[in-house]
């Protein structure tokens, strides 16, 4: 099965409170099957509006691989485990990339 535009991998981004928090995250969600694997880039700043406020907060962000197919469910145990009352979770498509990582991206996630 493929995503919307037909394309069938996802590059997935999440911001967490911390380095530990996305390790707890990642470990899930792969041990789910839900993502092949996470990569977490501590130590971001994030500038953004909340409640009518600019905060400039530090974060951590998890970047996850996965198939479209299992995006949906991805984003709902996301948001269910999340700390955040509006996680971020954005899927960007991979558009291409090396096929035996892709096909890993499929047995890891199958």
């Amino acid at each position: 099965m493929t995503g919307v535009s037909g394309n069938k991998y996802l590059v997935v981004l999440v911001t967490v409170g911390s380095a530990d928090d996305a390790a707890g995250l990642a470990r899930i969600l792969v041990e789910e099957r839900l993502a092949a694997c996470g990569n977490i880039v501590d130590r971001i700043r994030s500038i953004y509006r909340w409640e009518g406020k600019i905060e400039d907060e530090g974060e951590t962000l998890l970047v996850l691989k996965t198939r479209a197919a299992q995006f949906e469910a991805l984003k709902r145990r996301i948001v269910e485990l999340h700390s955040y009352d509006v996680p971020e979770v954005i899927a960007l498509e991979i558009t291409d990339g090396y096929k035996p990582y892709l096909d890993w991206i499929d047995s890891s996630t199958a």
